[in-house]
């Protein structure tokens, strides 16, 4: 069985050549995701088949993830990630093939974001532990902040990228770019050796039985949580911000478009200005760091966050100049409360439960958008757009604010120890 290699052997070179690879197949990932959304709007024109595309792309994550947590537990994560890789590359293959027959169909389309989605749902959380075991733990949040970077900068590339590529190559064309990026994923780690965590494992001579099921593993993940008093109310800060804030992001046309009385343009710049904050932010804490504590620089920037997305709510119709600096504040903050938060799970939670935990924390926060888009529609119809953002905003600001004085949160990672020295007394 393979163990977690000491701190001071970790190298940072192994894992950045992983990395670098699933950085090309993050952006081949999303130029897929713009194609596809772009070949269903000029194919349907229809809102739902878009509102039902959406949710084949995130479902799999709520549904799946808390299994796929578990067995990455189990498995050897380097293998998890070549598989996920490879069938992802495989399932896009499938697809250009279909449109080199012109044989596609909107159903298609569908089954291949599901599938896409799953492999992802066990691709992420074995990234993510296996970041733990590579990295040394003091540089941990720059590799989140340059995570978020990434995310970012994808994020502001691949739209303007994909519709230049759209107007040169066919459709296959756009999949076949995912194919190769998806390789490019594979390859390093076909040559480089991920560490595999310590598990816990029955007494000696108790015999196979004693072996536990993938459900005995879901539920000492969700004991762990549970046990973690910090932790959760993290996750459930999480899941608040992501029902109250997210779905504002999705109603962003329907802002410019009433609020400001905007066009395309307009909306491209509040876009633009959220994707360079979050370049900027991410930069900004993978040069950093952070505070020591990284809970402190969590919720912070939090605080920052919900500021942002509050000034957003109550920008007049007038000052859309405001509105971009609003976007630009959000996004600025936004990895940095992400990378510092989970940077904090990924030094403290134990390396052979992390998938799990990982997971189940994901997939709570992630089971709120689609609640949070059922209510902001209506909500926003009411009261105006704008309203949406102002309530966010102002939760997001009150929980960061909040938070600072709430012990269970503020020591969370003082917690991880006790949890540490009470597992290891099992």
């Amino acid at each position: 069985m393979s163990h977690e290699p000491p701190e001071s052997r970790r190298s940072l070179a192994p894992f950045f050549t992983i990395w670098t690879g699933q950085q090309f197949s993050l952006l081949g990932s999303n130029l897929v995701q713009f194609a596809l959304v772009w070949w269903l709007t000029q194919t349907t024109g229809s809102a739902t088949v878009l509102a039902t595309a959406t949710m084949t792309a995130i479902l799999p994550q709520i549904v799946l993830s808390p299994f796929a947590g578990a067995l990455v537990d189990r498995w050897k994560r380097r293998m998890v990630m070549m598989t996920a890789d490879s069938l992802i590359a495989l399932a896009t293959l499938v697809l250009a093939v279909l449109f080199v027959l012109d044989a596609v169909q909107v159903w298609h389309i569908y089954v291949i974001m599901f599938f896409r989605a799953a492999m992802g749902a066990f691709h992420w959380p074995a990234m993510q532990a296996s970041t733990t075991l590579m990295v040394p733990e003091q540089h941990l949040s720059r590799v989140a902040g340059l995570n978020q970077t990434m995310q970012g900068a994808v994020g502001i590339i691949s739209p303007p990228l994909g519709a230049l590529l759209l107007s040169w190559l066919p459709m296959q064309g756009i999949l076949s770019i995912d194919v190769v990026t998806a390789l490019m994923a594979v390859v390093p780690l076909i040559f480089i050796s991920v560490p595999q965590p310590t598990r816990q494992t029955p007494p000696e001579g108790a015999g196979t039985d004693m072996r536990p099921s993938l459900l005995n593993d879901l539920q000492d993940g969700l004991r762990y949580v549970w046990s973690w008093p910090g932790l959760m109310l993290i996750a459930l800060l999480a899941a608040l911000i992501n029902l109250l804030v997210s779905p504002g992001f999705s109603l962003m046309p329907i802002l410019v478009i009433r609020h400001f009385g905007g066009g395309a343009m307009e909306l491209g710049w509040l876009e633009s200005a959220f994707g360079v904050g979050m370049v900027s932010g991410g930069l900004t804490l993978s040069v950093w760091g952070g505070f020591r504590r990284r809970i402190v620089t969590g919720m912070g920037a939090l605080i920052g966050m919900g500021a942002g997305v509050l000034l957003l709510g109550l920008t007049p119709p007038t000052l859309f100049g405001m509105g971009a600096a609003a976007m630009f504040i959000a996004g600025f903050m936004n990895p940095i409360a992400n990378g510092a938060l989970f940077s904090s799970l990924q030094a403290t939670v134990a390396p052979d439960m992390q998938g799990r935990v990982f997971t189940l924390t994901m997939s709570l926060s992630g089971a709120m958008m689609p609640l949070g888009l059922a209510i902001a529609g209506p909500v926003a119809d009411t009261f105006g757009v704008q309203a949406w953002f102002v309530v966010g905003g102002t939760a997001t600001l009150l929980a960061g604010l909040g938070a600072f004085f709430v012990p269970a949160i503020m020591t969370v990672e003082e917690q991880a120890e006790r949890l540490t020295a009470e597992r290891g007394r099992l």
